[in-house]
């Protein structure tokens, strides 16, 4: 297959290079009463006049937006649940903590098994973590900013971080990988 395709390249080169040629014999013809460029009649779509427009004024850019408000979830029982748009990583969160599930591509192992969630304290501990939070009741995510007692939470594509408001601790989880800050 390869040697086809180097064979199939090679006349292909070939082909464009034979109708290349770096000799331009001959010679060159002109009038013999004019030394100018020789002039070729073409035929120009005719235009009509129109009014000179008046001349453009600049308005100034409107201010730029205020930053998006959040958007505040209801906790339940203390705990507000979430999962990324995406379905593939859910968390609870309550004040204490944030403690998400995934089956995150480079996981760390616990007890010979990789870790299925992590979990990170308000005041920056972190914890990877074996287990399922079960059937809980999680509201779904678009990609903005959320609140959530005492968490702010931003989701992207890239996926989602979280800050406490209070310590400005937190973590950015996705799939690939889990940051701390």
């Amino acid at each position: 297959m390869t040697l086809r395709l180097a064979g199939g390249c090679a006349l292909a080169v070939a082909a464009l290079l034979a109708g290349c040629q770096d000799d331009t014999s001959g010679t060159a013809v002109r009038s013999p009463d004019s030394p100018t460029e020789p002039s070729v009649p073409t035929a120009r779509p005719s235009r009509t006049p129109t009014a000179t427009p008046p001349p453009r004024t600049l308005t100034p850019a409107p201010p730029s937006a205020p930053p998006q408000a959040a958007e505040v979830l209801a906790p339940q029982n203390g705990y507000v649940f979430i999962q990324t748009k995406s379905g593939k990583t859910r968390c609870q969160v309550s004040a204490e903590e944030v403690g998400c599930e995934s089956q995150f591509t480079d996981a760390p192992e616990v007890d010979g098994l990789p870790a299925s969630g992590v979990r990170l304290s308000a005041d920056g501990q972190v914890e990877w973590v074996l287990g399922n939070l079960g059937d809980i009741p999680a509201v779904t995510l678009d990609y903005r900013r959320y609140s959530a007692v005492g968490w702010t939470i931003d989701a992207s594509s890239d996926g989602t971080r979280f800050s406490n408001d209070r310590t400005h601790r937190g973590m950015f989880v996705a799939v690939e990988r889990v940051q701390t800050f």
